[in-house]
């Protein structure tokens, strides 16, 4: 029986490049029919399709291969998770160019330090990220989205409806939006008055 090395790799948004993982994955020796990628998705949402499709396409005797640890997972229950399913299931977990051995004391101490590392930079994003839009909320600078339509759009929707000629569905067409998006823009032009 042949052992085939299926590759995994991520980004957490869609603006991220993932060449250089994929480059690492082939320098590796995994064939770039065999690499599965999510784009958008943080490791510490464990609903990812193509980490899904990889799982799936590892058979007994194969190596999952991934270019570091935190592309694999964010938190350390869930790489024990995958690690431990992959051992079970006789698939070998490669990070980078080192085969995890659950086996090897030391293996598995490295692997649990990576894992501890790689939750510990999500948890920095997370605190990072809650403290700018902190900053930004305090100075005014995080309003939310914008509205879909303009002051004059708002007040002319309003109109429209208060003359009981257009119903919800025909302001929405009209206007070019959803109906919730009417509601949302009556509600606001009530709460104004």
């Amino acid at each position: 029986m042949t052992s085939t090395l299926i590759g995994y790799a991520r980004c957490s948004t869609d603006k991220q490049d993932l060449a250089a993982q994929q480059a690492a994955l082939l320098e590796l020796g995994v064939a770039p029919d065999r690499i599965y990628v999510d784009r958008g998705l943080t490791g510490t949402n464990r609903s990812r399709p193509g980490l899904d499709q990889a799982l799936a396409a590892v058979r007994a005797g194969d190596t999952l291969v991934v270019p570091k640890l935190d592309r694999l997972a964010r938190s350390v229950p869930d790489a024990r998770a995958i690690a431990d399913s992959l051992i079970a299931r006789g698939v070998k977990l490669a990070l980078g160019a080192s085969v995890y051995d659950p086996v090897d004391p030391m293996g598995k101490m490295f692997f649990n330090i990576l894992a501890t590392f790689a939750e510990f930079e999500a948890d920095l994003i997370r605190l990072r990220t809650r403290e700018g839009m902190a900053i930004a909320r305090a100075k005014g600078k995080l309003r939310g989205k914008k509205p879909k339509l303009s002051d004059k759009q708002q007040k002319e929707l309003r109109r429209m409806h208060d003359t009981d000629d257009y119903s919800i569905s025909d302001l929405a067409e009209l206007f070019s939006v959803s109906r919730p998006t009417v509601y949302r823009t009556l509600g606001r032009q009530a709460s104004a008055t």
